[in-house]
């Protein structure tokens, strides 16, 4: 329903005022014939027939206006390639929906854990989301779920409808799941095909993200550690040095650079120092926090940016990473793999690229004064 329907619905109503108000005229006229009784209880009749049909006509506009914005969200699944965006989107739709009062959707991704994201879900729910029971299920499950003799807390999950997202050559692509809170409740017939079709149109536009984000990360990520590359590094240190300094928050980064690499190049060859970069690569990865940005932005050369952190922070990183790397021998001999750093945390003044040459020169000083060490860049002058 669209505008036009909302357009017959005010037509209707003013209709049915304007034969309220005719009723009242003719009522009056007639008042001198017909008992006061006989009056009252004929406009009795009429308010009553009246109040339901401005109730009928109020539904009929909700109706409308949730049909018009759920078209709306519809027609914008296609307008956006990133992943989170659209799902956000798929879930606004579902929540237009009537019958449902909290959704869920899940895309499995190409390689690695799959994106999840809710709406009208408690943090315990999203945690551990309801589910059908059935596996991997061909098409549409309905489930009501059972409680003890208390019967659940007032606002528990009652029930859900699980939807598979099927992709091209009829492969499972993810779920779109949506749940009702109320007791002896089922969703009509018309609420669940609103919902398949909901998945049934999503499924292009989730196909298409999933292949952007593809290669988009392979773009972003470095071949032979599967760190980050040196261009995600200098894109993420800005947007995150704008968002340090617009919210004053803090924000440190520390650049590494394996010592005597060349040496390890020269006397046992790339293919053993292609190891070394993956050992190390491996013992960052394993060091860093959830929220930090580990990169490759050399041959030898690491970075990482630390978001809500301070000097002292990176420098607590740099010495579980050197630590990590005492163990790594290198050659028959076993040399001990060394590891020198600069670290500089974001000031008032700071660029991302000036903080970025304040780490740098950091690092420079730490190998000139015996490598194996790290190095806290100066202040920024001025």
């Amino acid at each position: 329903m669209t505008g036009v329907a909302t357009s017959a619905v005010i037509a209707a109503s003013a209709i049915a005022f304007t034969a309220l108000l005719l009723l009242v005229v003719a009522a009056r006229r007639r008042e001198a014939r017909v008992p006061r009784d006989q009056l009252a209880q004929a406009v009795d009749e009429m308010r009553l027939r009246m109040d339901s049909l401005a109730s009928d006509l109020s539904d009929a506009l909700a109706r409308s206006e949730r049909e018009t914005r759920r078209s709306r969200l519809f027609g914008e699944l296609g307008g956006s390639i990133d992943l989170e965006e659209l799902i956000d989107r798929i879930l606004d739709a579902a929540m237009e929906i009537a019958a449902f009062d909290a959704a869920l959707v899940s895309v499995e991704g190409q390689s690695g854990s799959p994106t999840v994201m809710t709406r009208g879900m408690t943090v315990h729910e999203a945690a551990n989301p309801p589910t059908s029971g059935a596996g991997n299920p061909a098409g549409t499950v309905t489930v009501s779920y059972r409680y003890g003799p208390e019967g659940g807390s007032a606002d528990v999950i009652r029930g859900g409808v699980f939807i598979p997202l099927i992709g091209r050559e009829l492969h499972p692509i993810g779920t779109l799941s949506l749940f009702w809170r109320r007791t002896d409740y089922e969703p009509a017939p018309e609420h669940v095909e609103a919902a398949e079709n909901l998945a049934e149109s999503c499924v292009p536009a989730l196909e298409n993200a999933r292949r952007y984000g593809e290669a988009r990360k392979m773009a972003e990520t470095d071949a032979l550690t599967g760190l980050y590359n040196q261009r995600f590094f200098h894109d993420t240190l800005r947007r995150e040095v704008t968002r340090a300094q617009r919210y004053e928050r803090n924000l440190a980064i520390v650049v590494f650079d394996l010592d005597n690499f060349k040496t390890i190049n020269d006397e046992l060859g790339h293919l053993a120092g292609d190891r070394v970069l993956t050992q190390a690569a491996d013992r960052l990865r394993e060091a860093v926090r959830s929220v930090d940005v580990a990169c490759r932005i050399g041959g030898d050369e690491f970075a990482v940016i630390l978001p809500e952190s301070s000097a002292q922070d990176a420098e607590q990183l740099y010495r579980r990473v050197h630590n990590s790397l005492r163990g790594t021998s290198l050659g028959p001999e076993g040399q001990r793999l060394r590891l020198s750093a600069g670290i500089a945390e974001l000031q008032h003044g700071d660029s991302a690229g000036s903080l970025f040459e304040r780490a740098d020169g950091a690092l420079y000083r730490a190998k000139g004064q015996g490598k194996d060490r790290a190095d806290i860049a100066h202040d920024v002058e001025g």
